[in-house]
């Protein structure tokens, strides 16, 4: 995109609200709750909502599905507000616009939306206030910001490397109310591929916006690969 950069000169998380996914029945996991899994002993749901603390993130939503019986308390031990799919298994799309709508009768609503995937291991707050200040910079036109990591950000070329698509992705509050009034099926995704002109790349060499568990070959890689403790709770053990 060649539009003129926009920067309102603000790099805090004011106006920005976020989403968290964490409706998954971890098929893959031997249908275990992804984001209960322990780093270094706290759950990945806990120092997700941590890091969305730190950043000055809120409102915060938290959609839950299977395994609401687990989720539901951890997120609730945060103070940050709930959601249940009643309908887990229609797709990821579904919880996706009940945590955006769980968010509309906030008084003047929220400027941006940050959708969030729960099993993301490295999002720290730093990952999170940089994302926030890549929207805050955006060219000018544009509704939604999302990571692209590169081996090398600081090449303008990037040698060629068209990079690993990350989350979370941020949305305007225009976004979110237009999907919300498209038909059931329709998410920040389809929108997105609806408008690509209005999408934006944050280009960035920082992998933590591209790890996240989704099997267990995914858990035994970045155990053996980072060195770091991860295993699931009491309860949930093989």
């Amino acid at each position: 995109m060649q539009a003129a950069p926009r920067a309102d000169g603000s790099t805090d998380a004011a106006g920005v609200a976020a989403v968290v996914l964490a409706a998954g029945a971890g098929e893959r996991m031997g249908r275990r709750p992804k984001c209960l899994l322990e780093l270094d002993g706290v759950p990945l749901l806990a120092r997700l909502l941590d890091a969305l603390a730190g950043a000055g993130i809120a409102p915060v939503v938290v959609v839950s599905g299977h395994h609401a019986d687990r989720v539901e308390p951890l997120a609730r031990s945060r103070a940050v507000a709930v959601v249940r799919n009643p309908d887990p298994d229609a797709g990821q799309v579904g919880s996706q616009r009940l945590g955006l709508a769980a968010l509309q009768p906030l008084p003047a609503g929220p400027q941006a939306v940050l959708i969030v995937l729960a099993d993301q291991p490295l999002l720290d707050a730093g990952d999170l206030r940089a994302l926030v200040a890549a929207w805050r910079a955006r060219p000018a036109g544009v509704q939604v910001v999302y990571p692209r990591v590169v081996a090398d950000a600081r090449d303008p070329g990037h040698a060629g490397d068209a990079g690993v698509r990350g989350n979370p992705v941020v949305c305007s509050a225009e976004v979110v109310a237009q999907v919300l009034a498209a038909e059931p099926g329709f998410g920040c995704r389809q929108w997105q591929q609806a408008h690509p002109d209005q999408v934006w790349p944050f280009v960035t060499a920082n992998l933590h916006y591209a790890v996240d568990l989704d099997t267990a070959a995914d858990v035994e890689r970045f155990v053996r690969e980072t060195g770091r403790t991860l295993r699931w709770p009491a309860g949930l053990q093989a």
